[in-house]
């Protein structure tokens, strides 16, 4: 009766249109008032618990990390380095788009800054140059997903608390999946301009890709760094993150100079903001959990699983399709934070790596940024284009089809996410 009532409410909440977070918090404080009989002070208890972890201090570092480089010149940059290598194919700029997504990916940590980054800097030229406006839209959009992919990722951080898992191995399961996701992308625009006859421009030239390289040198260093850090015993992921922001704010001020000392205070204020939104949806995510796990869901799904299959395979496959559904209602981190708890041990019980289920989950979710009626990266491009979300969602079915494709294939070989993990002995 619980597990019913308290998803009623959430849903029926988020019909009225109230934000994914308000939804959780306000589900989660019924089912306690009204039948569990707890005082709602616990709602706050709850919530500050679950963001009061020295891991989670990752959290608010990485998106200080990505505002300072994308306010220090660097989306330019990586713009440039991408159209050095990829240009001048055909659907130069389409290709662009996917080739720097995946450089930006590895700067913010976040799929929806990624995407207004890379919308802001090409969607008008792409239209410029006689590219479909919504097919631009389209591009950036799935473009924008490997930012929770690529580490340094949030969702993984959220996720390796939450599982009590290593980021860092985490991080380097990250890279090949948000590549596949990538080249992936980069072959269905070819194809689609192939077949509208968008061209590309200039030739490829070694000495542009050069030049264009070493302009980016100092940002392509961050997640080198971090990366670095970690296996090194130097610091710890939390602590990797510290150094990803003064080393930003360093980037931004004293080398590419663009980042002046008095936008230093916006630039902060506007990683706060995000921050918070995360730590919102994050705690009230991990309310809603507790409630289910006290319900005894995680116990009552692993024996329907049991009961069911045997097999990790098809276990996998269920929980891609539940991920996928869950994608399409609720932002990344909110279904790391619910599902993970509930999940995980049933994985775990299949001899399921807990690194490469995360990345799986992750990979999965990822797909839900563009898959309506809660794809975060439709609505970001929808409000820098002024195209209807219902438009931009038909213009990026191929590119949809295509990343379902890499997440079977990613389910099906592990050792695409473990290889990296294990050549560094994770």
């Amino acid at each position: 009766m619980l597990l019913w009532v308290i998803l009623a409410s959430f849903f029926g909440i988020l019909l009225v249109g109230a934000p994914i977070a308000a939804g959780l918090g306000l589900s989660s404080a019924i089912v306690l008032f009204s039948m569990l009989k707890i005082p709602l002070v616990v709602v706050a208890q709850r919530m500050f618990t679950s963001i009061d972890s020295f891991s989670f201090m990752a959290v608010p570092f990485f998106m200080l990390a990505g505002a300072f480089m994308s306010s220090g010149g660097v989306t330019r940059r990586i713009v440039d380095f991408a159209n050095s290598m990829v240009g001048a194919l055909a659907g130069g700029l389409a290709l662009v788009v996917a080739v720097s997504g995946m450089f930006f990916a590895a700067l913010s940590g976040s799929s929806a800054a990624t995407t207004a980054a890379i919308g802001t800097a090409l969607i008008d030229e792409m239209e410029n140059r006689g590219y479909k406006k919504s097919f631009a839209a389209a591009v950036v959009a799935s473009g924008g997903t490997v930012g929770i992919v690529i580490p340094p990722s949030i969702t993984l951080v959220v996720y390796g608390v939450i599982a009590d898992t290593s980021i860092a191995d985490l991080f380097l399961g990250g890279f090949a999946p948000g590549i596949l996701m990538g080249v992936s992308m980069c072959v269905v625009s070819w194809f689609i301009s192939k077949k509208r006859g968008y061209m590309g421009t200039g030739k490829i030239s070694l000495k542009n890709i050069l030049v264009s390289f070493k302009e980016c040198f100092w940002a392509l260093m961050m997640p080198v760094i971090i990366i670095g850090g970690i296996y090194g015993g130097i610091f710890t992921p939390t602590e990797a993150a510290a150094v990803a922001a003064v080393y930003g704010a360093f980037v931004g001020i004293f080398i590419y100079r663009e980042l002046k000392l008095k936008d230093v205070p916006g630039v902060i204020f506007k990683a706060a903001v995000s921050t918070t939104m995360i730590m919102f949806v994050v705690g009230a995510a991990n309310l809603f959990g507790w409630i289910l796990t006290n319900a005894q869901v995680p116990h009552k799904l692993g024996a329907a699983f049991a009961n069911f299959t045997d097999s990790p395979i098809i276990f996998l496959m269920l929980v891609n399709l539940l991920l996928l559904f869950m994608g399409t209602l609720v932002n990344a981190s909110a279904a790391v934070v619910i599902l993970t708890p509930i999940l995980l041990p049933v994985a775990l019980s299949m001899g399921i790596n807990p690194v490469f289920f995360g990345v799986m989950m992750v990979v999965n979710l990822a797909i839900g940024c563009i898959t309506p009626p809660v794809g975060l990266d439709l609505f970001v491009v929808s409000s820098i284009t002024r195209i209807p979300i219902e438009t931009v969602t038909r213009e990026v079915m191929p590119y949809l089809f295509v990343l379902l494709a890499d997440l079977v294939v990613l389910t099906y070989f592990p050792d695409i996410i473990m290889f990296i993990p294990r050549v560094f002995g994770g």
